[in-house]
């Protein structure tokens, strides 16, 4: 199994499916992932019934993170760190936090607290020079060089392409791995990033719905986007499955569109249970 270093070491673009939880983490590695993406959206609406809009903090989202690294483990987890819940010293307990959970990346970006999800209307970010600092605290706070910051920037949103680029540039001054410039609005927009970052590991966040065009693999790794990250797929559609389930339920209505019982307990490793207790 490979880390998270050689992963982006390794030549074509790494698809990361967004998990929300320890089960659909395990899905998602039983389904081929090599590395896996905590999505923040998906676990504040999954495990708390609430937007993507700050309302959850930092313990709870260790916790989170912790779940699903023992789940997949050895595989790697890229965890959501939001905009650090505070200022450089609360970034700097983020990432130990997040580290001593074992994931093998953090993405932070510059929004104010509240933050809000990436392809919402009405975020805000913080200055060019705080959203650095919170960069620099992340990598001198982690114990290995092995474990990644993700530095990202909504600031195409509210101050443009320009501005984005120039905060990418000053995060990997401070110690940024990878460069994660949120929503661009179009191919060009995403030409011009990855054309100003050669040989930068670059992220493109595709959302279904958003404000990023939802490009094939193939153009985005010719453009040079090293790590393609699908954060809500699957969030959104088991929230269709589970709608469709619990209406046939409530309407006396058999759901046969499922997984059999057999199957799910193979999924969370019934089997691997039993051997273990049995085993002499």
């Amino acid at each position: 199994m490979s880390s998270f270093e050689e992963l982006l070491t390794q030549k074509g673009a790494l698809i990361l499916p967004g998990a929300y939880d320890a089960l659909s983490a395990r899905i998602a590695v039983r389904a081929g992932a090599k590395a896996v993406y905590m999505t923040g959206f998906g676990v504040v609406g999954s495990a708390y019934g609430v937007p993507d809009i700050g309302l959850i903090g930092p313990e709870q989202m260790t916790e989170r993170a912790r779940a699903l690294v023992s789940a997949i483990a050895p595989v790697p987890l890229v965890a959501d760190g939001d905009n650090g819940h505070g200022g450089p010293a609360n970034v700097a307990r983020l990432v130990r936090a997040y580290e001593q959970a074992g994931a093998a990346c953090i993405q932070l970006e510059d929004q104010v607290s509240p933050k809000r999800c990436g392809h919402m209307d009405g975020k805000e970010v913080i200055s060019r020079d705080d959203a650095v600092a919170k960069i620099h605290a992340a990598a001198k706070a982690r114990s290995s060089a092995a474990f990644k910051i993700m530095a990202r920037t909504d600031a195409r949103a509210t101050d443009g392409l320009d501005e984005a680029l120039a905060r990418s540039e000053a995060f990997l001054k401070a110690g940024a791995d990878i460069l994660f410039i949120e929503a661009p609005r179009s191919e060009d927009e995403l030409r011009t990033i990855a054309e100003r970052f050669q040989g930068v590991p670059l992220v493109a966040n595709l959302v279904e719905d958003g404000k990023t065009p939802m490009l094939p693999r193939d153009v985005l790794e010719t453009m040079g986007y090293k790590i393609l990250l699908y954060p809500v797929t699957a969030l959104l559609a088991v929230t269709d499955t589970l709608e469709r389930a619990f209406a046939k339920v409530l309407a006396d209505e058999r759901v046969t569109a499922r997984a059999t019982f057999q199957h799910y307990n193979d999924v969370v490793g019934l089997p691997e249970w039993r051997r273990m207790v049995t085993e002499e």
